[in-house]
């Protein structure tokens, strides 16, 4: 599947912040619990930081306690790309924005407390977050 959202090397860095760009474009990680939305309640919407692609909603947001906003689902199965990967000597599957193939973070099975049994851990950097209207 070819993304939607197609810019140069140049281009991404050039729109995006040396950290930004490092874990959107090179599939780096934020520090755990140094992201803008681990904690965060606000109601609303996840988009992708580098396109705008509505990814996530908040009450699909939970308390994993891993260092990083966690999410049981993304908000259709076609808003995002789950790829295997086998970097840092582990088997993980990693969450990549389907309109721009931008890393997020990763999907884990080890979430029997949510509806779907999955903790899609997202990197904050990754994301902007729209609040619902008040």
């Amino acid at each position: 599947m070819s993304a939607q959202v197609d810019k140069t090397d140049e281009q991404w860095r050039a729109q995006l912040t040396p950290e930004e760009y490092q874990v959107l474009r090179k599939a780096g990680t934020e520090r755990a619990f140094t992201g803008e939305y681990t904690d965060t309640k606000t109601k609303g919407v996840y988009r992708c930081r580098a396109c705008g692609a509505e990814l996530f909603r908040s009450d699909t947001k939970f308390d994993s306690h891993c260092g990083w906003p966690s999410f049981f689902s993304p908000l259709a199965g076609d808003r995002v790309i789950l790829r295997q990967d086998g970097s840092l000597f582990m088997r993980r599957t990693e969450v990549l924005c389907a309109n721009c193939h931008s890393h997020l973070g990763h999907v884990f099975d080890d979430a029997p407390q949510t509806p779907t049994g999955d903790r899609y851990c997202i990197n904050s950097i990754s994301l902007t977050l729209e609040s619902d209207p008040a």
